[in-house]
């Protein structure tokens, strides 16, 4: 088919106005019936072909300027030397990234023969290399007062003495058989009993190359690799305030692979569980522990120790009459976290948990008696007709309350009771 033959509108079935949201969908459905990946061994020739050029006319179509070019001139405006064309290859990885999500794999489709008359897309992009994510554990401490973190990385880089061709000088390269050049295979995983999945991964033989060296002409250094290990010393810093969840980026850190950007080292942070406070956005929890002659009386003392060290000294003087309860909450402004972005800190909330004496404590009558005269006398007697002294058990728990409404607890055992309460020969009536 010549090139001036191809009507690219009809390639990925849309008019000659359609949008550019059209265009992208249209090209997302023709793109996804047929990738390769989706037909059978004896057809993949062919849908990759058709892949390509499907891709390659949604490359054209959907930037504004090449549409215009293309609609003046047709497919001569991008030909060799046939007017403002586009002499680099399209990046199909790039594409399916940016399309589905895809990439690394498909480095080898670069090459694969598609329609004529159609060019590249201007200078190739080279594509992001995958990231390292990885969780980092930190102290409340650490995060109220900020850290930095020095370590070694062994990372992959590009080799050197070779520039990453993993080859000697002037060897040329030939296709690798384990792949047929196209740097990934096709394969099926498990994943599941009875299921299988299809999967493409990069070529462990060429490296997702699809060019290998003979072992005589392979670099010295890297050994065809085109990459090589090195030690760096990596700073990580962690800015006061961050929180659980935070994501700390070291840009282009990760390994390096040829004709890519490096993808990023990234750290998640952990924030792990403190024995005195609990953290909820900038503001902080604790329990104030206190006595009950504290409670009654008032205090002025360090009642926590904070985050970095210091002592927060708490002064309750205590009127006439009033006294601290259990659950009563005091918030000290701006002893919280603090705000990443400014020097401003969020509160610290004091919850009162009153430590009462313990069992034994009073041993003397006359202190007993001196300390019932001091307290509150007990108020009005509640009036009954009936009065009944009954016994208590004191270690009673709570998780029991209920557990009495079970009428089959009380069942056979009572109505024995009540026969045998019953006069001599004295039998139920029946009807």
């Amino acid at each position: 088919m010549a090139a001036e033959e191809v009507d690219l509108y009809e390639l990925l079935g849309v008019e000659r106005d359609a949008t550019r949201s059209q265009i992208k969908k249209a090209y997302h459905k023709a793109a996804l019936s047929s990738h390769p990946d989706k037909v059978a061994e004896h057809e993949r020739e062919e849908s990759e072909a058709t892949f390509k050029a499907v891709t390659e006319a949604y490359e054209i179509l959907y930037d504004e300027e090449k549409r215009h070019l293309y609609d003046t001139h047709g497919m001569s405006a991008f030909t060799p030397g046939g007017g403002p064309g586009m002499n680099g290859g399209v990046d199909l990885d790039d594409i399916l990234a940016q399309m589905f999500g895809m990439g690394g794999g498909m480095g080898g489709m670069g090459g694969m023969g598609g329609m004529p008359g159609f060019g590249g897309a201007g200078p190739r992009r080279p594509r992001k290399g995958r990231s390292e994510e990885q969780d980092y554990e930190i102290t409340l401490e650490e995060l109220y007062k900020g850290k930095t973190v020095r370590f070694a990385s062994t990372k992959n880089v590009i080799c050197s003495h070779c520039k990453g061709s993993g080859g000697k000088e002037k060897a040329k390269p030939r296709q690798c058989a384990t792949c047929n050049g196209q740097g990934y295979k096709a394969g099926l995983r498990s994943v599941g009993p009875g299921l299988v999945t299809q999967e493409t991964t990069t070529c462990n033989a060429c490296k997702g190359n699809g060019k290998v060296f003979k072992e005589k002409d392979r670099c010295r250094k890297c050994k065809g690799d085109r990459v090589t290990e090195e030690r760096k010393v990596l700073e990580l810093y962690i800015p006061r305030g961050s929180k659980d969840g935070d994501r700390i980026v070291l840009e282009g850190e990760a390994d390096q692979v040829p004709d890519q950007e490096p993808g990023d080292i990234v750290f998640t942070l952990r924030e792990t569980p403190h024995d005195v406070f609990e953290r909820v956005g900038a503001d902080l929890q604790a329990d104030l522990k206190i006595t009950l002659s504290e409670a009654l009386t008032g205090f002025n003392r360090v009642v926590v120790k904070h985050l970095d060290g210091r002592g927060i000294q708490i002064h309750v003087p205590q009127p006439r009459g009033r006294i601290m309860k259990p659950g009563q909450v005091l918030k000290v402004q701006g002893e919280g976290m603090p705000y990443k972005k400014s020097d401003m800190r969020g509160d610290l909330y004091l919850v009162v948990d009153v430590i009462f004496p313990e069992d034994g404590w009073l041993r003397d009558d006359a202190t007993l008696k001196k300390l019932q005269d001091i307290l509150p006398k007990p108020g009005k007697p509640i009036a009954a007709d009936v009065v009944d002294e009954v016994e208590y058990d004191e270690k009673a728990d709570l998780k029991d309350f209920g557990a009495g409404s079970d009428d089959s607890r009380a069942g056979p055992e009572w109505a024995d009771e009540d026969d045998d309460d019953m006069p001599d020969g004295a039998q139920c009536a029946t009807q």
